[in-house]
């Protein structure tokens, strides 16, 4: 398979990941991590926490569609359903964990040559 080396992130599913794509997502995360701490109070326990839970939800649903899968989206999500852990911005750095290595255009060894043997 030929590789350009764009330096794009890629996804688990082997796809490319657009530039604009990652900013995107990275621009969601922030907003949705400043949004719950700015509004923490608001956020609590209580009646609006559901409101918090749904937000959550809502980005990981969004930033899997963007970037596709990453492990790093499991520990954040659980993470921001746990009250007084969700204060970290843990959606941000999941997207940065998600989205910080450039595509890996290496390819599997093999014998020398590249002939394979019959």
């Amino acid at each position: 398979m030929a590789s350009q080396g764009t330096g794009a992130p890629v996804s688990e599913a082997g796809r490319r990941i657009s530039a604009t794509r990652v900013r995107i997502a990275r621009v969601i995360a922030v907003a949705a991590d400043a949004l719950q701490l700015g509004l923490f109070p608001m956020f609590g326990v209580g009646a609006l926490s559901i409101l918090n839970d749904c937000l959550d939800v809502a980005v990981g649903i969004v930033l899997v569609f963007l970037v596709g899968w990453h492990f790093a989206f499991l520990p954040s999500f659980v993470a921001e359903l746990i009250p007084g852990l969700d204060l970290i911005p843990t959606w941000t750095v999941a997207v940065w964990l998600a989205t910080r290595h450039p595509a890996d255009d290496r390819t599997l060894p093999g014998p020398p040559g590249g002939a394979l043997p019959k």
